[in-house]
């Protein structure tokens, strides 16, 4: 795919959802992370319905601390995986007061050294929390970069490094969220709709569906 067509791909993009964001609710860098970590393997609706009812009683490391590991289940329980989670989580807290004084850190270094924050999990922080450009590379973004052809690779690493080195810089800010929202709803896994996708007649897939 060429440089013209990648362009016009978010420049659409763009143009049907100026200020996309994440569909996490939260509203501190903190609150973000936390979202972030109870996510793996869990939908973004279970996880606001979760933090709909802990963060009105625990919304930074301290009073996750204070409210104890038992606490913390009690309110996550809905979600997959809850117990792994509320421990990685509770270390985090941990972490966070001990080395950070309490905040959560702006540098992918410090990020990927926290209990459960990988790769993907820095990147959405450093990108949503802090306005980093950087792309999270999630199955949806994998899905949509080699499908459409905007950024081809055969492992995340590799389609999040094209993807930075191709999304034209006046849409690497939202890249991120243009892409995961269209594999979301639009170039979904089993039978994307083909038929309602702006950027039909610029992808690369040969298996196009709905049609007319």
């Amino acid at each position: 795919m060429n440089a013209q067509k990648r362009h016009e791909i978010f420049a659409r993009l763009q143009a049907e959802n100026p200020h996309p964001t994440t569909e996490l609710n939260w509203s501190t860098p903190f609150e973000l992370l936390a979202a972030v970590l109870l996510s793996a393997q869990a939908t973004d609706v279970g996880v606001n319905k979760a933090t709909a009812k802990l963060y009105p009683v625990a919304n930074t490391p301290e009073a996750i601390i204070e409210l104890g590991i038992d606490g913390l289940k009690q309110h996550i329980k809905t979600i997959g995986l809850f117990n792994t989670k509320a421990e990685n989580l509770m270390k985090t807290c941990h972490l966070l007061v001990n080395q950070h004084g309490g905040e959560v850190p702006n540098t992918r270094q410090a990020l990927e050294a926290l209990p459960g924050v990988g790769r993907k999990t820095a990147n959405v922080i450093l990108n949503t929390a802090f306005g980093q450009p950087t792309i999270a590379v999630d199955t949806h973004i994998f899905r949509v970069s080699n499908r459409t052809g905007i950024a081809k690779g055969k492992d995340v690493v590799e389609v999040e490094q094209k993807l930075l080195r191709h999304v034209p810089s006046a849409f690497k800010q939202d890249a991120h969220h243009w892409l995961i929202l269209h594999g979301r709803y639009t170039c979904i896994a089993r039978k994307p709709r083909c038929g309602s996708c702006i950027i039909e007649d610029l992808c690369d897939y040969k298996e196009k569906t709905e049609l007319a």
